[in-house]
């Protein structure tokens, strides 16, 4: 015991004092140097049987509990790290055997202060245990201030689910009340089904489920990750018709997913509709399910059998690959289902970042819903020019590379306006390619003309975006009832945390948007910074991070996370990227992604998951990625064909894998978007399924997907990047309902009402493969227990 005691010693001090004087050399906390030679003299003191070794040990121990207490506050998960393997050596150096004298009689030191100091230490870290950092307390009024608050454009069955966010409104919110706070916890499976879409060993990386399904009269449909359509019997799960695109394999795609599909029903044609469309309409494929495809096609399916419309495009599809200036496999497709709004179809798409400067367009099509025939194209880099191009003449082409909207649109028909959350242009860290048109629509939400394609306003969130900082989320439509009346109102989350609340007819603000300074300067020739970004006031930005915050499992690993921060370059948020690498925060995974946020338009209040990791990001000189392997990925080492410099793009994480800032990393949260004030915020999500031992211990992990909120006040949430699948009471944020899934459910829920009257709750689980979440091909099913 000894021995061991020593050997700990030796393996604690040395690092702290190696990695401690390379941490003072950058400018960092001298108190890693100093403990790591206080725990070497320990050492030596007993290998020599030194009376002083452990007085002096128990000495440090104090020092060490006062220094975390004074960086850290009482907090349990940043002192532990810091106080827990010191501890359990204290013990260790209190046991009888590894005081004992080298004759064996008597002991060389007393144990006592050494004890004393550990237990001490170790009661103060575990009264931190109830206190965590970057929570709210609170709870959300629940009022409901407008009872008849619009869902969607057109009268819906309060029992379906007819587009990705119940309707073009994005709302993800459902009027069904019979599963309620106080019943929730009954839920149980109903059905449960496999697709048998299952990742294989040739899949990229990021081949993800992320399908939110439709439900429209009996039916369920939804898209898998290699583009197949699925119709479900709404009752049981059983397979009523799939629909396989052959879409095949490229290993140039950065992505492997279907977010969903798209509904239109010709039953009650609207007035745009020709005549002579009508007739056809009605003839064949009167309902219709619109596919996008991993292989640049757009498929419209009937929907009673998911045969192929052949009056649409040819035989039932478009290639979207008609007038692109650059055709390279893999680097075009929809990953979200395209907006059906009237007549008309309209389908953007994902642009690969950081592969090449010449990439395909960004643009957004606009597609009559029963032929095919394009209707108009905006195209963010030449934006006054809407006329439909001709699919057929390869002398028009659109703007290479220009700012794409990847993510899922909205739409209201009343003001004729479509709401496009737009991204950046590749590359996105390297802003010297960009034109006028370019700048001004990256990173915006823009609001175009249904019936022309035409803009009529845009609000940019990042100006001149060197972070891909990609609006990611469904824009959400309700009416806010403000001091000056009932409004129409625009919700979109962002990456950076912000949260826009404008007046969806002209983008006005209606919680206030300053402009802040922003960090300055590059190191490459060519590069500008915006002196400065847009902050909405209401935000979950989270605090800058300090070298105090650094994190890791160890006193050591938390030491290496703040080396590489000193290292990095970093000044808050906006950090420009840089040769010496820069630290960016919130990272481009997003305080919000894909899944956006619930909103209640009766109550006027939204529910989310804010999630905070830091990234690192890179830029290389194309001479220093000579033999390296480049473009497999979102993340890691990707070329920027056609530029100077590649960019390494990836999360900021510890020798072990953890990321260094201290938890939570993933968080639940909700806000009256009438005041704009937070109600509350609490951590989401164990570390059950990424630790050696499955301990479902609540830290507050990162997740992607979205939340599901119901008119009897109950959110549903999967996302976490444990199996787990929750409901929360939206007044508190309480957690009602846990169970476990059979895979990562990465997805967005959504709820509905089966022949029975029975409400139904479904969740996609088949994992995240960027993310690392459990693979699977299921669709789960829950409802109330009889």
């Amino acid at each position: 015991m000894h021995a061991l005691t020593i050997l700990l010693l030796a393996l604690l001090g040395l690092p702290l004092t190696i990695g401690g004087g390379w941490l003072l050399s950058l400018g960092g906390s001298p108190f890693y140097l100093f403990s790591g030679l206080v725990v070497l003299a320990v050492a030596v003191g007993l290998l020599a049987r030194k009376r002083w070794a452990t007085p002096l040990y128990a000495v440090w121990l104090l020092v060490l509990l006062a220094w975390s207490l004074w960086e850290a506050g009482l907090y349990w998960w940043p002192l532990a790290t810091r106080l827990g393997l010191p501890v359990i050596i204290g013990v260790l150096m209190a046991i009888p055997a590894v005081r004992r004298r080298a004759q064996g009689e008597g002991h060389f030191s007393a144990g006592w202060p050494v004890l004393a100091a550990s237990l001490l230490t170790a009661v103060v870290a575990l009264v931190g245990i109830p206190r965590h950092l970057h929570e709210t307390e609170g709870t959300l009024a629940m009022d409901v201030v407008n009872a008849d608050a619009k869902l969607g454009d057109s009268a819906l069955p309060e029992g379906d689910w007819n587009a990705y966010g119940r309707t073009a409104h994005g709302q993800r919110f459902s009027p069904l009340k019979q599963i309620t706070p106080d019943n929730v916890a009954n839920l149980d499976v109903a059905w449960q089904i496999q697709t048998g879409d299952v990742r294989g060993p040739k899949d990229v990386t990021e081949t993800t489920y992320q399908a939110t399904p439709l439900k429209i009269n009996d039916t369920l449909y939804l898209c898998t990750p290699h583009s197949l359509a699925i119709a479900l019997d709404a009752d049981t799960g059983k397979e009523r018709w799939r629909f396989d695109p052959k879409a095949g394999m490229e290993s140039q795609r950065q992505h492997q997913t279907c977010r969903g599909v798209s509904f239109h029903s010709s039953t009650a044609l609207t007035a745009t509709a020709t005549a002579a469309a009508a007739p056809a309409a009605q003839a064949t494929c009167s309902n219709r399910i619109f596919l996008p495809s991993s292989d640049a096609k757009l498929h419209a399916l009937d929907a009673a059998t998911g045969k192929p419309c052949a009056d649409f495009g040819s035989n039932g599809a478009i290639d979207l690959t008609h007038n692109m200036p650059f055709k390279q496999g893999g680097y075009y497709y929809a990953t979200s289902p395209p907006l059906v709004a009237g007549d008309a179809v309209i389908i953007a798409g994902a642009v690969n970042d950081n592969y090449a400067v010449n990439s395909p367009s960004g643009v957004i099509r606009a597609y009559d819903v029963h032929t095919g025939k394009l209707l108009w194209n905006w195209d963010s880099g030449n934006a006054g020019k809407t006329a439909p191009f001709d699919p057929n003449d390869p002398s028009q082409v659109y703007t290479a590379s220009s700012p794409n909207s990847w993510s899922v649109a909205s739409a209201d028909l009343e003001l004729g306006l479509a709401y496009f959350p737009m991204g950046n242009r590749t590359p996105d860290q390297l802003g010297m390619f960009r034109n006028a048109d370019e700048e001004k629509y990256a990173t915006s939400v823009v609001a175009l003309d249904l019936a022309t394609g035409q803009v009529r306003w845009v609000r940019q969130f990042v100006h001149h975006d060197l972070w891909d900082m990609d609006s990611p989320a469904q824009p959400v439509l309700l009416d806010l009832d403000l001091a000056k009346g009932r409004t129409p109102a625009l919700v979109v989350p962002t990456k950076q945390g912000d949260v826009y609340v404008l007046d969806r007819r002209d983008g006005t603000p209606l919680q206030q948007v300053s402009e802040r300074a922003a960090p300055q300067g590059t190191d490459i020739p060519g590069q500008t910074v915006a002196a400065t970004q847009p902050v909405s006031a209401l935000s979950f930005e989270p605090p800058a991070l300090r070298e105090s915050d650094m994190w890791g499992a160890s006193l050591i690993d938390q030491m290496m996370c703040r080396i590489a921060f000193k290292k990095l370059r970093y000044e808050g948020r906006y950090t420009p990227p840089s040769l010496q690498g820069s630290l960016i925060y919130p990272g481009n995974f997003g305080v919000f992604n894909w899944g956006s946020v619930a909103v209640d338009p009766q109550r006027q209040v939204m529910f989310g998951m804010p999630t905070y990791l830091a990234f690192v990001s890179t830029l290389v000189p194309k001479a220093d990625i000579a033999g390296q392997q480049t473009n497999t990925g979102e993340q890691g080492l990707n070329e920027n064909a056609g530029a100077d410099y590649a960019v390494a793009m990836h999360p900021f994480l510890s020798p072990i894998g953890v990321p260094c800032q201290v938890p939570p990393w993933g968080t639940v949260a909700a806000a009256d978007l009438r005041t704009g004030k937070i109600a509350y915020q609490y951590r989401n999500g164990t570390i059950r399924d990424l630790s050696p031992l499955p301990l479902p211990i609540r830290v507050g992990v990162p997740g992607i997907g979205g939340p599901l909120m119901t008119a009897s006040g109950v959110a549903f949430l999967g996302a976490a990047v444990d199996n787990n699948f929750r409901a929360y009471d939206v007044a508190s944020g309480k957690i009602l309902w846990d169970v476990r899934i059979p895979a990562g459910g990465q997805a967005t829920p959504m709820s509905y009402l089966n022949s029975q009257g029975e409400q139904m709750v479904v969740l996609v689980a088949g994992g995240h493969g960027s993310i690392g979440t459990k693979a699977g091909d299921y669709v789960v099913a829950y409802k109330l227990k009889k």
